[in-house]
């Protein structure tokens, strides 16, 4: 309904472009029509390729930078890295996120399909160009897989690893080619004694079923279990793995503690005026003081600064299908992980190998846990 572009190709010939044109006419009922390309078939068929395969590139290109920072061994950031690139106008912020990599049905598809483009046209250089692209992110993921392994002292035997999120992105249940199911695996040529995953958004069918086809042996398989919440998942484990950065793996400490900072100092921290003003802050004070403390901690901002939002009902298992599958009244989907409570149900050493930067490594320093990120130099244990 809000397009950046919407792209028609089409012959160009006179049945063609008239084609074209009349199809432009329809989405001109609601998308500007500036906004709406008209260009030959082919010529819309590379570009839906080649943006998956610059995207792509782009994802690869930070995670290889993220290597750098790791291994430098002096403190350097991947994510300060990050802010500082997408401040250059010349390259903007998207797709700029370190992680382990990405996954999906289209990203990894259109970048052989260009490949092979530029090797039947004997672009041998170009193709191997491409190509990198889809190394990158696989040394990514399988780097991911070797740090989990080498942080548990070179084995998982006995083990139980815990993952969070099986989806290829979060807000979508899609299993296609996911970055977790090549680290699952890694880690089970490991032999753990259990594989726990958990994500809100995916049937344990679906999970199981892709899993199957990356060909582990019956006994490998037989490790693997889809927990019906985060809280069976992380049970006894050793290790969590987050490979999905979905909201709710964050945790629900971090929009506490900003609230607690608002209500405590507010004067102190304004950062419009002097705080010697008695007038009542307005709604708009209020949101840019959020914005300011989280900043200021380097934690997220509530979404809720102002308290209007009221708790969620519990889920109508006739609409849900993950909760009508798993038999549960409130929806997993919204159930945020209190990793105080992971602590405790967790097993020394209790590592978290954060693969998408998202939870708060200090904080869960703080809880006891021994942490990982993506490209963070002097890694937090």
């Amino acid at each position: 309904m809000h397009p950046d572009r919407i792209l028609v190709g089409s012959a160009q010939t006179l049945s063609g472009l008239r084609a074209a044109s009349r199809l432009k006419n329809v989405y001109a009922s609601w998308v500007p029509p500036a906004k709406i390309v008209t260009i030959n078939t082919f010529s819309s068929e590379m570009a839906k390729l080649v943006a998956n395969a610059m995207l792509a590139q782009r994802i690869s290109s930070i995670n290889a930078v993220s290597a750098i920072c790791d291994e430098l061994g002096l403190g350097a950031d991947v994510d300060d890295v990050s802010l500082a690139l997408g401040k250059d106008r010349r390259l903007g912020p998207h797709f700029l996120q370190a992680g382990v990599g990405f996954g999906g049905s289209c990203f990894e598809k259109d970048i052989l399909n260009l490949s092979y483009l530029a090797n039947q046209l004997h672009l041998d250089v170009v193709a191997d160009y491409w190509l990198g692209v889809l190394r990158i992110n696989e040394h990514q993921r399988q780097r991911f897989a070797r740090k989990i392994v080498h942080e548990l002292n070179g084995s998982l035997r006995g083990k139980k690893i815990a993952v969070l999120g099986f989806a290829f992105k979060d807000g979508t249940n899609d299993t296609r080619n996911s970055i977790a199911v090549h680290v699952i695996r890694d880690i089970a040529e490991e032999v753990p004694r259990e594989i726990a995953i958990f994500d809100p958004g995916c049937s344990s069918v679906d999970i199981m079923e892709e899993i199957q086809r990356m060909g582990l042996g019956q006994g490998q398989l037989g490790r693997v279990n889809i927990a019906s919440s985060w809280r069976d998942a992380v049970r006894g484990a050793t290790a969590v793995c987050v490979l999905t950065p979905w909201k709710q793996f964050r945790g629900r400490r971090l929009g506490n503690t900003v609230n607690k900072e608002l209500n405590g100092s507010l004067n102190a921290r304004l950062p419009f005026g002097s705080g010697k003003s008695q007038r009542v802050l307005s709604e708009m004070d209020i949101m840019a003081l959020e914005a300011f403390v989280g900043q200021a901690h380097g934690t997220m901002a509530s979404e809720d600064p102002l308290g209007r939002l009221r708790p969620l009902p519990a889920c109508a298992a006739r609409v849900c299908t993950g909760c009508k599958e798993r038999g549960t009244e409130v929806c997993e989907a919204y159930d945020m992980v209190d990793w105080a409570e992971v602590a405790g149900m967790m097993q020394e050493p209790r590592w978290v190998f954060d693969g998408r930067n998202i939870v708060d490594l200090l904080e869960l320093q703080g809880l006891g846990f021994r942490v990982r990120g993506i490209g963070k130099g002097a890694w937090m244990t």
